[in-house]
């Protein structure tokens, strides 16, 4: 009793007029108190038909008619199904017969009930805890397209897909992860698509977590994914319900994690993280447009300053006269060698980034004018960084912002500054040897049994699943990698108004 939040509510229950006491266990500011009063105290306190009746002490659970013979099923009165099918007029109730079960039941939010002479006690859904209300999406914002979000809620999050999704087939299956906190998943996908040997997998890596807590997504994605020594995001997460929907119904299996707006889908593949939600609410001819420019800025990114000091460094020929009298006379006052001016730019521009998303959201905006035109101005005029290298950090860092997923541009930034490295040692043969290398890992990867190149390798149906999209009208199958159930999405000829 040394927890203050902590309630033991101690009264007399009366059933068929006679008198039991009863204990109400419960936490004080994780419970609605007008349920409690309303459909527990008063139910089983207050004296009613339902509960002082007194007469035949038989219930009847069936009543057939045969010929003119009428015949009754009856079984005695038994206190513990009295108490769950006559006193107790709330929607979700449980019998528990274990401790561990009821200190689960309080702590999500429930009251337990115990009463003398019973061997079990009743989990009553009271929850009734303060939580956050359904919002806009904060950082995959889309122009066009649903507006809401998930919330940390499980079973907000759950009814969002339920209410968007439609339909009976979807199966939502709870897991509890982590063995001193309990934390409740949700496994969901759609019965009649989805392959069954993937969700048996899902399922089994959740089943066999030997941790104590697990708190967010982003730890349940490390925990379950294959190869961790790669910085590679191998599962997608989003805080979208429209965007989960769209891979629920092409035959993925989301993970919802109580207390986080993000889920989980898996498995994912290359392509799957340089999407975007709008892609599909857009004409294909936009969106193919927005994926060329997110596949050039991933190899802006990635490859930008490499290529810049391996040309200053090794393969001056490859310039122009003119822009290369340009260069020598930017870089003539600069006293520091190009690998120590880029690294300086690189880490200061990372520093400017997290600076302004850690700050205040006020001044946020400040410190990215501050650093940007400041701070690149004067190391300019103090000649400790070359103009045109400005111009090619700037665009490097504008080009890592278009990338839609958070956690594959965090992985090309880190992967950015081992391109840097091999244009300094080796010019364009190191930066040759870091990509055969780099798309060999790539091609060695899988997500859960599906390799990340997927449909380019191995080659598939990547017409209508590569990375850029055809017309709506003819992406009629689903990605053949993923052995769905169903492989059709649409019909030969969808639009039959037009075409009979």
């Amino acid at each position: 009793m040394i927890n203050s939040d902590i309630v033991l509510r101690e009264f007399t229950l009366t059933a068929r007029n006679k008198q039991y006491k009863a204990l109400l266990f419960l936490i004080d500011g994780m419970v609605d108190s007008q349920l409690i009063n309303n459909n527990v105290l008063e139910a089983l306190m207050m004296r009613n038909r339902a509960n002082i009746f007194d007469k035949a002490q038989e219930q009847v659970v069936s009543e057939a008619k045969t010929s003119n013979i009428t015949v009754k099923k009856v079984k005695k009165f038994d206190l513990e199904n009295y108490i769950f099918d006559c006193l107790l007029p709330q929607n979700n109730v449980k019998k528990i017969s274990t401790f561990d079960a009821a200190f689960n039941g309080v702590n999500m939010g429930n009251c337990i009930l115990f009463v003398d002479t019973i061997g079990v006690a009743f989990d009553i859904d009271v929850k009734g805890f303060k939580q956050r209300e359904v919002g806009t999406a904060n950082n995959e914002i889309i122009i066009r397209g649903p507006q809401e979000a998930f919330v940390e809620n499980i079973r907000t999050n759950t009814s969002l897909l339920r209410r968007v999704v439609n339909n009976q087939n979807l199966v939502i299956e709870n897991v509890e992860v982590g063995n001193l906190s309990k934390t409740k998943c949700a496994v969901c996908y759609i019965q009649n698509i989805a392959n069954s040997d993937l969700i048996a997998e899902v399922k089994y890596r959740l089943n066999n977590l030997e941790v104590d807590s697990v708190l967010s997504s982003g730890e349940l994605e490390q925990l379950i994914g294959e190869d961790q020594k790669y910085s590679v995001p191998q599962i997608l997460s989003t805080e979208r319900p429209d965007k989960a929907t769209k891979y629920l119904y092409g035959g993925r299996v989301v993970v919802l994690v109580g207390g986080n707006p993000y889920c989980l889908i898996m498995p994912a593949t290359l392509i799957d993280f340089i999407s975007s939600p709008e892609d599909t609410n857009l004409k294909f001819q936009f969106s193919n447009f927005l994926k060329f420019l997110r596949f050039l800025a991933i190899g802006i990114t990635l490859l930008l300053p490499g290529l810049y000091l391996a040309i200053t460094d090794f393969h001056q020929e490859l310039v122009p006269t003119e822009l290369l009298f340009s260069l020598l006379a930017s870089r003539e006052n600069v006293p520091f060698p190009i690998i120590f001016e880029i690294l300086v730019m690189e880490i200061s521009f990372e520093l400017i980034r997290e600076a302004g998303l850690r700050v205040p959201s006020p001044i946020g905006p400040t410190i990215g004018i501050v650093g940007a035109l400041v701070l690149g101005q004067a190391a300019v005029s103090a000649s400790i960084v070359s103009p045109i290298l400005i111009i090619i950090v700037a665009i490097t860092g504008i080009a890592s912002f278009t990338i839609p997923d958070f956690s594959f541009g965090f992985h090309l930034r880190l992967m950015r500054f081992i391109f840097i490295i091999l244009g300094y040692i080796a010019g364009f043969f190191g930066i040759a040897i870091g990509l055969f290398i780099y798309v060999g890992i790539l091609s060695s990867l899988k997500s859960f049994g599906v390799p990340y190149l997927a449909p380019y390798s191995p080659v598939t149906n990547f017409n209508q699943n590569g990375h850029f999209l055809e017309p709506v009208w003819k992406r009629e199958n689903r990605a053949d990698y993923l052995n769905t159930k169903k492989q059709k999405s649409q019909q030969h000829i969808s639009m039959k108004w037009k075409f009979k």
